[in-house]
């Protein structure tokens, strides 16, 4: 193969590899019923007139499946966080004990375990959608070196290449989809 077609295929691949990175950072977000620091990574803080990632003003601890703890590097921190999750509307009622940050996290209805794996869905859809956007690119710079001069049947090869590669993308996402919606529809 020549270099510019497998230069096509590197950046392809990795366009596609960005869409499952993507995918991944989205179905962290999708909270499944069990605590995790991920559940507080969109929430931030007035740090002194900045706003700051929740994890670099305090110390963010999960005891169990139902308890997120927070305890801030700096007492007076204790209410701006607060506020700040109250701001993120995640559903969570904070509590303060004066010396940490307690989140009970509540456990999920069933309408809410459904209305999360639509949401995955959704997710794994716009992810597939990236994927086909890198293979329609990719397409369309192969048939540009065939009218430029290279081989046709190279270029028939490397368009068969993008395919394969392609429907392994979409194989994984939605094996990623499947494990996920295991995971919230699981009581």
């Amino acid at each position: 193969m020549t270099e510019e077609i497998e230069f096509i295929l590197d950046s392809t691949r990795e366009s596609m590899e960005g869409s499952i990175a993507h995918l991944e950072k989205s179905f962290l977000n999708i909270r499944a019923g069990k605590a995790s620091p991920a559940m507080l990574g969109s929430v931030f803080v007035d740090y002194y007139g900045s706003a700051s990632p929740l994890s670099q003003v305090s110390k963010i601890s999960v005891p169990d499946a139902r308890t997120i703890t927070l305890q801030p590097f700096e007492k007076n921190m204790l209410h701006p966080i607060e506020k700040a999750i109250m701001v993120a509307n995640l559903g969570f009622n904070p509590m303060n004990n004066g010396d940490v940050i307690i989140i009970s996290v509540p456990p999920l209805t069933e309408d809410r375990r459904r209305e999360l794996a639509k949401q995955a869905k959704s997710e794994a859809e716009d992810a597939k959608i990236g994927i086909r956007n890198a293979r329609k690119e990719a397409n369309t710079e192969i048939k540009k070196l065939e009218k430029d001069g290279t081989s046709e049947d190279l270029c028939k090869n490397a368009e068969e290449e993008v395919q394969i590669l392609t429907n392994n993308y979409i194989k994984k996402i939605d094996e990623y989809l499947v494990h996920k919606e295991a995971e919230i529809m699981k009581v």
